[in-house]
């Protein structure tokens, strides 16, 4: 088991929020004054440069938490390698696999024609897995002339890094553009630092596909923000809608559940465009680059048929081919358009799923199903005994958001200040929802309505949907967490620095003036900034200072003997996380994989993992050698599992699915069986000969039990 030991010493104007009148700019004679634009153009610089400074030291701090944390350093390259845990060390395999390839062309054709990732198929890596970072990044390390002066996995994990500062640089512009202020980006950046143990797992998860993904989500959140400012010239709007798009793509091409994030962001366009918050012509342009970013993406992973069968391409056509049937949507009186609503909502919803099922049947797609499966359980739509389902419903991180998480984000005041513009910015929503789809015109409606106008901009009505809807995701399923916590950031730090949020305080309270408005918007910011490095700094010194090694011999001595005692073509079966790192480490053959996202790979682990089931040796035997296994890999961590409450232990799941009862004290369902058997990965350690007969035990140490087929005629 990997284990971490403890190391062995050998004042401001704002940003086009609101042009500088004329009359302060113009002198009686009518010349114009260029101190104001000049000092917004320093203002603006500084902004910029806090902006890149912030990302940078971001990179380098948590870049420094990795070495510190592993010695990254100093240890073996077979520690480096391992250290990249489950899945991580799969991606990271395929840039390894590039690296070491004779040429980049020999490189391509090793994973689109690959029989080591899965025994006794051929399958094509770029259509199965988002691996196009991988292959981009070890062509760049080619053909740089970088090899003498940087290890391939230094350029690896340096990327990775790097990209936090383009991820904190985003939050910091999207706050910025949100309130008028780069001091509410700083706000938003140091939030982001402060609770990075529930803003980010960058740096003990380096090569995990979010880690790619997410920077490139916030560089498309802060275009979309700027696009839906008001008075953008058409070659603003153009360039903006043209890095949403980039953006959008990236992020597609770069996470496997990049579908249903950008689902969720459609709910959140479709919502605010059904109450006339956002224009509909920007909202139409959003859903044509999310299919054709969708679509681009799907033609490089050379037809991926999930992508196809998506809920955002069902979901994004049917909106538009709703809004064309229902014409006058957004015209009469409030029971009219109420009506008129709700009818447009079940259309969509009914034309979505129609237009799904019709695809996933022409296409005879199952991919996604176990997702399906899973949602379905989860929320109490029945008891299910599928493998699969119970797999991720027993996972921690796909379970609900713990309580101890608001705590944490309590203590940097982010989830305090977060809930008061969360409450705020609602109220302040509905009411205007209200106001538009009653559609009066009367004056003293309006003047009563004009400071909630105000408090809620096109852009912000945007990314107040977004943190609810993604909010809504991250209490359901704890590993989404991350999506919404570094929106938090941006969303707390715009409502303390934001005008028209302070403006809306101080007139329901009927305090307000402009100067107070002012010293607020500033003063609050700066107190919260103060007591965060007050109370913070010396934590963040004391982690940075605290020196850790990485430590697990007995798998290091597991994929050295693999190494030197196995042919190049031998074949493993073991659990999914483990042969991971037996493909990186040794290069050998795999039976299965943590890359879940296809039918028959579920299955064929299914079967695989009856090691750890009640079977007879000659049913396991079997099932192995039709996958051309030659070695099978035991963990005593797995066989005799105490992680997991009973239930919902590997084995237990495993029982529950062939129909026996669990092990241990504790209720069975009515209809459950005792095994004819005992459980296969206890009894094989007796060496019975009905064992000994296909298994031989070769390799053994505490962890590890590695045991080789007999090749029966």
């Amino acid at each position: 088991m990997t284990t971490i030991r403890q190391r062995r010493v050998e004042k401001g104007t704002e940003v086009a929020e609101d042009q500088p009148s004329e009359e302060k700019n113009v002198k009686p004679d009518g010349k114009i004054l260029s101190g104001g634009k000049l000092w917004n153009i320093l203002w603006i610089t500084v902004g910029g440069i806090v902006a890149i400074s912030l990302g940078l030291l971001t990179s380098v701090y948590v870049a420094t938490l990795h070495e510190n944390d592993l010695w990254f350093s100093n240890i073996k390259e077979v520690e480096r390698e391992i250290s990249f845990r489950t899945e991580c060390g799969l991606y990271y395999s395929y840039y390894k696999q590039m690296i070491q390839a004779a040429s980049i062309q020999q490189g391509l054709h090793g994973l689109v024609y690959d029989n080591k990732t899965e025994s006794v198929r051929t399958i094509n890596i770029l259509e199965r897995m988002n691996v196009y970072q991988e292959v981009f990044l070890s062509i760049l390390y080619r053909i740089l002339p970088i090899q003498q002066y940087l290890e391939p996995v230094y350029f690896y994990i340096y990327t990775l890094f790097g990209l936090q500062a383009v991820y904190v640089i985003a939050l910091y512009v999207t706050s910025w553009l949100l309130s008028g202020t780069w001091l509410s980006g700083l706000l938003a950046a140091c939030w982001y630092i402060t609770n990075r143990i529930d803003t980010t797992r960058v740096e003990f998860t380096i090569p995990l596909r979010e880690n790619w993904a997410l920077p490139f989500f916030a560089v498309q959140i802060a275009a979309i923000t700027y696009l839906l400012r008001t008075h953008l010239q058409p070659v603003q709007e153009r360039l903006t809608l043209t890095a949403v798009f980039i953006a959008t793509f990236l992020f597609s091409l770069t996470w496997q559940f990049n579908q249903f994030m950008m689902l969720i962001q459609a709910l959140a366009l479709f919502i605010l465009d059904c109450f006339d918050m956002i224009p509909t012509a920007k909202v139409t342009w959003l859903y044509i680059i999310q299919i054709s970013g969708l679509l681009l993406v799907c033609v490089l992973q050379f037809f991926n048929s999930m992508i196809l069968g998506s809920l955002l391409i069902s979901f994004n056509a049917s909106v538009l081919i709703a809004r064309t049937v229902q014409k006058n949507l957004k015209k009469g009186g409030l029971l009219n358009r109420l009506g008129k609503l709700i009818l447009h909502v079940l259309l969509v919803l009914g034309l979505t799923l129609l237009i799904n099922k019709f695809i996933k049947k022409i296409l005879n797609l199952e991919s996604d199903e176990h997702i399906f499966k899973f949602l379905k359980a989860k929320f109490g739509f029945g008891a299910t005994r599928d493998f699969d389902a119970n797999l991720y419903l027993c996972e921690e991180a796909f379970g609900l958001l713990p309580l101890n998480t608001f705590s944490r984000l309590s203590d940097t005041l982010l989830f305090c200040v977060y809930i008061f513009v969360l409450f705020l910015m609602t109220v302040a929503a509905v009411i205007v929802a209200f106001r538009n789809l009653s559609g009066s015109n009367q004056v003293q409606f309006m003047e009563k309505m004009e400071e909630c106008t105000i408090t809620l901009k096109p852009d912000a009505a945007y990314n107040l949907i977004h943190t609810v809807l993604f909010g809504c995701l991250a209490l359901s399923t704890m590993r989404m967490k991350y999506l919404w916590t570094s929106h938090m950031c941006v969303f707390a730090s715009f409502g303390l620095c934001s005008t028209e949020v302070w403006k809306l305080i101080l007139k329901c309270i009927h305090l307000y003036t402009s100067q107070r408005t002012h010293v607020l918007k500033y003063s609050i910011p700066i107190i919260t900034l103060l007591y965060i490095s007050y109370k913070f700094w010396p934590g963040i010194m004391d982690e940075l200072s605290e020196l850790r090694e990485f430590y697990d011999p007995d798998t290091v001595e597991l994929m050295n003997w693999i190494k030197s005692n196995t042919p190049n073509t031998a074949v493993f079966a073991g659990s999914m996380q483990l042969l991971a790192g037996v493909k990186l480490c040794t290069g050998r053959t795999l039976t299965n994989h943590p890359h879940y996202e296809d039918k028959n790979l579920r299955e064929r682990t299914k079967q695989i993992y009856q090691i750890y089931a009640k079977r007879s040796p000659e049913d396991v035997y079997r099932i192995l050698r039709s996958f051309g296994t030659d070695y099978v890999i035991l963990e005593d961590s797995i066989c005799y599992e105490r992680r997991h409450s009973r239930g919902c232990r590997l084995r237990d799941l495993l029982d529950i699915a062939n129909g026996h009862i669990m092990d241990g004290l504790g209720e069975n369902e009515p209809d459950l069986k005792p095994s004819l058997y005992p459980r296969f990965c206890e009894e094989i350690k007796k060496n019975l000969p009905s064992y000994t007969i296909h298994f031989t035990r070769v390799f053994q140490n505490k962890t590890f039990h590695v045991y080789k087929l007999a090749k029966h005629k």
